[in-house]
This record gives C-alpha cells, sequence and structure tokens, in this order.
C-alpha cells in the first residue's frame, strides 16, 4: 500500500510538472488570409521598361496575418503581402489602426511585402519610374485605399480566431539567389559564383495542440524578379507559399523577403523556372518541418527605433536642369526635385530608418525597413548567431540600404536608387554604422532580464 500511494504521489508530482511546463510553452495564434488580387487592368510594379499595363492573373496574390500572443497577453503581429513594397503612408495607416484597436504600439507591428515585381502598383509608390497616364495612377491610388481595407479586415479575422498553439522554429537552405552584382545576367551553369548571398531559410511553425501545422512563416533573401511580363502573380514565393500549404493541408503558409537587394534568381525569365524555384524553397521548408524544431517559450517582448540615417549633398540646380531634359525616369525624377526646390520645401538632412526587433521565447527576429542588402544579415548572423532571423522589406520600404563596401563600390544600389524611390539625395557612407550601432542598443534592450 506504501509503494502505491509512493507510486501514485510521484506521478501526480510528475503530471503536474508536465502540465507547468506544457503551459510554459502555450501561446495563442491567430491567422488569416484575404485575397488581394486587382480586379481590372492595373499599372505593375518594379520594372521602369514596363509601357504597358497587366494583360491577366497567372496568379492570386494575398495578404496574410499572424498574431502571436504570450501567456501573459503581449501580443505581435506579422503581415505578410504579396506587393513590391510597402509606402510609408500605407504602413502608418495601418500601424496606426493597429494601434487604436488592439493597443499594439509599432514595436509589435511587422509589415513586411514579398518584392514580387509582378503586383500591382500601390498608390503613388516609386512615381516617377513608371510612364502611367493620370488614369492608371488614379487606379493605382484607388488599388491602395482597397489594399488598406483590406489589410485591416484581415487583421482583424486574426485577431478573432486566435486559438491555443505551439510555437517552433528552424532553419533550412535553398541555393535560388546569386548576387547581381558580382555575376552576370545569364551565368553559365559552369561558372563558379561571386559575391556574398544568404542561402538560408528561416521558419516558424505554429501548431495546434494536437500536433497539426497551423501556420508556417519562412522567408528567404532574393528579388523576386524571375517573371517581368504583364501578368499578375506572386512569382517564385507565390508558388513556394502553394507548395507548402499542398504539403501541409490545412496550415497557412506566409512568406517575407530577407536581406535580398542585391540577389537574383538567376537563370530567370520563364514560369517554369519561378515554379522551380518556389518548389525548390518549399522543399526546404519541409524537410525543416519534418525534423525537431526548437520549442519556443510563450514569453514575448519587443522593441522599436527610428534609427535617424543622413543624406548625402543632393545635386546642384544646374545639374538638376540639365537631367530634367531627359526622356526617362531620371528626367522625370530631375523635374520633380526642382519642382520641390520651387515650391520652396526643404530636402530633410535624415531619414527615420525603421528597425523592429522581437524576442519570441529565446528567438530574436529583427524586421528591417528598406531594400536591405544581403550584407546586413551576414554581418548580424555573424554577430550576434546563426540562428537570428533577418527580414527586409519591413514596414517601410523607402529605397536601398547598402553596406558601406557597397556604397564605396558605386552602382545603382547606391547611387541611383534613391532616384526610383523620389529621394533628393542617397545616403552617407556612414549608412552602416549609424544602422549597426542602433542595432546593437536594441540587442542589449531585448536581452534584459534573460
Amino acid at each position: 500500500m506504501k509503494c502505491l500511494c509512493c507510486f501514485l504521489s510521484a506521478l501526480f508530482i510528475t503530471l503536474a510538472t508536465m502540465s507547468a511546463q506544457d503551459a510554459d510553452y502555450l501561446w495563442k495564434v491567430g491567422a488569416s488570409r484575404v485575397d488581394i488580387t486587382p480586379c481590372d487592368s492595373v499599372w505593375m510594379a518594379g520594372f521602369a521598361s514596363r509601357t504597358e499595363p497587366s494583360a491577366g492573373v497567372r496568379m492570386r496574390i494575398w495578404a496574410k496575418a499572424l498574431v502571436l500572443e504570450d501567456a501573459g497577453g503581449n501580443a505581435g503581429l506579422v503581415v505578410t503581402m504579396d506587393v513590391l513594397s510597402i509606402p510609408k503612408p500605407f504602413s502608418d495607416r495601418i500601424r496606426r489602426y493597429v494601434q487604436d484597436k488592439y493597443g499594439l504600439p509599432p514595436s509589435q507591428v511587422i509589415l513586411n511585402s514579398s518584392h514580387t515585381h509582378s503586383g500591382p502598383v500601390v498608390g503613388d509608390a516609386l512615381y516617377y519610374i513608371y510612364p502611367m497616364d493620370e488614369t492608371y495612377r488614379q487606379v493605382a491610388r484607388a488599388y491602395e485605399e482597397m489594399l488598406v481595407r483590406k489589410t485591416r479586415d484581415v487583421i482583424d479575422e486574426a485577431f478573432a480566431s486566435r486559438a491555443p498553439a505551439r510555437l517552433s522554429t528552424g532553419s533550412g537552405f535553398a541555393r535560388i539567389a546569386v548576387n547581381r552584382r558580382h555575376n552576370p545576367p545569364s551565368p553559365p551553369p559552369t561558372l563558379t559564383l561571386q559575391g556574398p548571398s544568404d542561402y538560408s531559410v528561416p521558419v516558424l511553425k505554429a501548431e495546434r495542440p494536437d500536433g497539426t501545422v497551423r501556420a508556417v512563416l519562412f522567408g528567404y533573401s532574393c528579388h523576386a524578379t524571375t517573371l517581368f511580363d504583364n501578368y499578375i502573380s506572386g512569382d517564385y514565393p507565390g508558388y513556394a507559399q502553394q507548395e507548402v500549404e499542398n504539403l501541409f493541408p490545412g496550415a497557412m503558409a506566409m512568406f517575407f523577403q530577407g536581406c535580398g537587394a542585391d540577389q537574383n534568381p538567376l537563370p530567370r525569365g520563364h514560369v517554369s523556372q519561378a515554379v522551380q524555384y518556389g518548389r525548390q524553397l518549399a522543399a526546404s521548408v519541409g524537410q525543416v518541418l519534418s525534423e525537431e524544431l526548437k520549442p519556443l517559450p510563450s514569453l514575448f517582448r519587443a522593441c522599436y527605433r527610428e534609427i535617424p540615417i543622413r543624406f548625402d549633398e543632393s545635386l546642384p540646380r544646374k545639374e538638376l536642369e540639365s537631367m530634367s531634359g531627359r526622356d526617362d525616369f531620371m528626367g522625370a525624377w530631375a523635374k520633380g526635385m526642382l519642382g520641390q526646390m520651387d515650391r520652396g520645401v526643404p530636402f530633410p538632412e535624415t531619414y527615420p530608418y525603421p528597425v523592429v526587433c522581437w524576442k519570441l521565447g529565446d528567438q530574436v527576429v529583427l524586421a528591417l525597413g528598406g531594400e536591405v542588402s544581403s550584407g546586413y544579415s551576414i554581418m548580424l548572423k555573424e554577430r550576434y548567431g546563426q540562428d537570428l532571423i533577418v527580414m527586409g522589406y519591413c514596414n517601410d520600404v523607402m529605397s536601398y540600404i547598402p553596406t558601406a563596401e557597397l556604397w564605396h563600390e558605386g552602382g545603382y544600389e547606391t547611387d541611383d536608387a534613391c532616384k526610383v524611390y523620389n529621394l533628393h539625395a542617397r545616403w552617407t557612407p556612414e549608412l552602416e554604422k549609424a544602422i549597426m550601432d542602433g542595432i546593437g542598443e536594441m540587442m542589449e534592450e531585448i536581452n534584459k532580464g534573460k
């Protein structure tokens, strides 16, 4: 009898301990999606070489929302969208809505664009590079209003659908990205590829209590530029999300763009290649999910900064007047800058560069604004560990973000991208130090009380 009592006592203690441990890893997760495919013909984003609007839809495109709430009721929101970029006015409206309705400040919101170059123009983003007439400009503005409404709706649905789940992380790799600054546009199969690339495929899994997958958030650092025809699609990230959902029925797959500003999928130009890259990326995600992942304790922390990054000197008026005679987007940009001068609107000296830092249990996530070059992801992982998740194209895509090395090399990402993004000047070479120092301070803050 004494042995039986001891056994039952030990069993009770074991079960109580297991229950406490389970509670320590129990989150509430909400997930939802909404179709954001334009109903009519629109001007497509990403390539200045396009001269006509969209001719049709190859693939539906989506906005998806994921809410992660810890045991203490602290929540983070991730929204991914199959669009080229997130303009600051759009981001500000969405983040203000989330703060007003759900009490989440900017530190707890990440809006990410897949950077597909086969999606619609959103509002007045990249205003000078598209040869649109006023009719299509109005269509782009109307699409932005529709996107705002649908993004709010999908966020509401995600919050309403919160249910118990467990989170875990892992990482795979996929060799899709090619450094476009160091390799030819069509490298032969025998070429040894040059330059840095980040081939990692970070994966976050949300799992229902019954063990089925509810949502998968995964990323990759490479331009979504496989396709450049006039058909709406999510490019390789869209095919990857479809394939992951085929592998895990009942799950919602979400793709986030990483630090791929200097990376292209090569070769490219054919639908079959976009499908291949999507399957390759999905296979990596599937491989990660087939193995044991790192479980994340139910503890959410977040911090946010807008790091001031400085503009270099703007072009003198005489040079702008000379450029304004050109019959391309450079000429349109120069006219726009001259117009701003004539209206007496001063050019800013700095830009508020947004960075979000999250800690999900012991998993750190960095969400950086702009088109971030791969060097940042590589430097940050070398400094803070290879398990670090680094997202680019988040919350505000204001221009390219080159490393100091790229800045000194020059080229499109450093010298001309500012014009594409309607900025009056490029960044100064101190850009990298300002960002890395700011992130360093944020990492110290997020790890307090570790």
